[in-house]
């Protein structure tokens, strides 16, 4: 039970009648390198001085996981992963008898002075002693000051485009996510794609209304044919969402999109189409991003991103069945499923 009186895995509140899934709002909204009104820097730029806690299967984490490894942010910023299990009591961390959750830095709680921690929840208490919210990822923790700096997954993505670049090597302070010529379609993209797509396909799956679920499962449909459009319209111009320049639109859209196959079509009844066969551009979006790309390919699990959901949300899959399916997770980039190849789509 949460400190508000219901379950942890209760995504609908049990007297919400609407049967709408209502996201919550980070709590942690603090930013490296920021000064405050008497000019002083309470979380400051500094090498080994911050840890990121992640998780393999959650979209938002991964989000923080490809900016890190985009920017060269790998030596400056540590990092850990919970285990894939998200239980009554929230996010888990690994033990070293755990062996159904392979992957870089799946480990206990590495920070020193936290061997007894078991559970993320206990890095919140020592932030906030009377949180009440969920236990969310990503976290970035301050280490010297033994706090939570951030837990808003756009903002982290956002702050390591820029907070560190005087600390990072020369060519990775060039790796701009957020060019200003482009803020604009930027944050244009943002709105739509968040409330459409990222958390479209969460609305729709912990729906608990009939009602609910179509209204938000059509709207994502709908929101997946604008951004195939967009692609289809813009191939020619480049490989991203932008064309030539990558941005916070492929981090952010990416995570969702190579979910989207593995778990959100069955598991959340995203099943209008699934992206192989019905969305060709966006398809090949996804594959260039994944294999011509090591910070997306590296931060991606699929082992832990289809048990975390088919095992862990128990009040949409009672007996934690893992499908096999789709095989393989993610399609080569010169490979199309026969749809495709025979309308000659891409």
């Amino acid at each position: 039970m949460t400190a508000r009186g219901f379950k942890v895995t209760d995504w609908v509140h049990p007297d919400d009648h609407s049967g709408e899934f209502k996201r919550q709002v980070s709590s942690f909204r603090d930013w490296v390198g920021q000064a405050d009104e008497s000019g002083n820097v309470q979380f400051p730029a500094e090498k080994d001085r911050y840890h990121l806690y992640v998780s393999y299967a959650c979209p938002w984490a991964t989000r923080a996981l490809i900016a890190r490894k985009l920017k060269g942010l790998e030596d400056i910023i540590s990092m850990s992963v919970v285990h894939w299990h998200l239980g009554s009591e929230g996010w888990r961390f690994a033990t070293k008898e755990d062996t159904d959750a392979p992957g870089v830095a799946v480990v206990p709680d590495p920070i020193p002075g936290h061997e007894a921690f078991t559970l993320l929840r206990e890095v919140y208490m020592l932030a906030n002693s009377n949180y009440t919210g969920r236990i969310t990822v990503p976290v970035l923790f301050d280490k010297k000051s033994r706090t939570i700096v951030n837990n808003e997954s756009s903002e982290i993505l956002r702050m390591f485009g820029t907070a560190f670049n005087d600390v990072i090597a020369p060519e990775f302070q060039k790796v701009d996510l957020y060019p200003e010529a482009l803020r604009k379609e930027i944050e244009e993209a943002h709105v739509w794609q968040y409330d459409l797509i990222n958390n479209g396909v969460y609305k729709s799956g912990f729906a608990t209304k009939q009602a609910a679920y179509e209204k938000n499962v059509v709207a994502l449909f709908e929101a997946l044919d604008r951004a195939e459009k967009h692609l289809a319209e813009n191939a020619s111009k480049g490989p991203f969402w932008f064309g030539e320049t990558m941005t916070e639109v492929d981090v952010r859209l990416f995570v969702t999109i190579i979910r989207f196959d593995p778990v959100y079509v069955q598991h959340f009844k995203c099943n209008i189409a699934d992206i192989r066969s019905g969305f060709p551009f966006l398809h090949k979006w996804m594959r260039n991003l994944y294999w011509n790309h090591a910070a997306y390919k590296d931060s991606t699990n699929f082992l832990h991103i289809k048990y975390h959901y088919t095992k862990s949300h128990t009040q949409i899959n009672p007996f934690s069945i893992t499908p096999l399916g789709p095989v393989p997770d993610i399609l080569p980039l010169d490979q199309e499923v026969a749809a495709v190849r025979a309308a000659g789509k891409v």
